[in-house]
């Protein structure tokens, strides 16, 4: 009840005032029955936008730090994500990735309509990363549609680590529905797996327009910080603080 609560009256009003958002493609939206919306990702305001223009309700798989913050503004968060339908999902440790997939599944089994970032996290650059395999392990089992997104303008209104959005106007994007029955049977085999996450992958590309680069965005984002503290590191080296007298 909250979850449309939520969308129709409080905060779904609101971000429609604040965006503005132009809406393409939204009849590529099945009416009814299984599928999965699988958009990039280049914002913290990702999260609301597209579920509030979405005339279905979408469950997200959202990661397990939104529900786990310290203090009062962390259980604020954590009871809004749950309040909203938002499935908390490990991404640490070996099983992280089937347990999203179990969870995903559960959604999809029950003829809802499930979203998902393949990138995995959020571009820190507002280019478009490689795209995990899971997105495709689900749509295989489930055998349901992908219904590619591109959200356009969301990193210029809330980059990362910026905490209080610039109210500027985005555009969500919705392409075809992508059938992958032909591949039915082949869940479990890697290169079908991989196949199918480069094609919604290209789909989302094809929408956003952003440039591609074919690797992990963590991965990426992990080597850009260690060279920053490496950075750091050889400076303070070089020109060492004094102490203070």
């Amino acid at each position: 009840m909250f979850y449309y609560v939520l969308k129709y009256v409080l905060l779904g009003p609101l971000l429609r005032l604040l965006f503005r958002p132009r809406i393409e493609g939204l009849e590529h939206i099945p009416d009814d029955g299984a599928a999965i919306v699988a958009g990039n990702h280049l914002s913290f305001s990702d999260h609301f936008l597209m579920p509030a223009i979405i005339k279905r309700r979408i469950t997200f798989l959202a990661k397990a730090e939104y529900f786990t913050g310290p203090g009062i503004k962390g259980r604020l968060t954590a009871a809004f994500f749950r309040s909203a339908g938002q499935i908390p999902v490990d991404r640490s440790g070996k099983e992280a990735g089937q347990a999203a997939i179990r969870e995903g599944l559960g959604v999809l089994r029950k003829g809802e309509l499930l979203g998902i970032y393949p990138e995995g996290t959020r571009s820190h650059d507002g280019r478009l990363y490689k795209g995990k395999v899971g997105v495709a392990a689900m749509a295989l089992k489930a055998q349901a549609p992908v219904v590619p997104c591109a959200m356009i303008g969301t990193f210029e209104a809330q980059p990362p680590g910026q905490k209080l959005p610039n109210f500027k106007r985005v555009t969500i994007r919705f392409g075809k529905p992508l059938d992958f029955s032909r591949y039915e049977g082949l869940d479990n085999e890697k290169a079908a797996l991989r196949a199918v996450t480069d094609e919604i992958m290209y789909a989302i590309l094809e929408l956003s327009g952003q440039e591609y680069v074919d690797r992990y965005a963590a991965v990426v984002k992990a080597e850009e910080q260690a060279e920053k503290e490496k950075q750091a590191a050889a400076k303070e080296r070089k020109f060492p603080r004094m102490p203070l007298s």
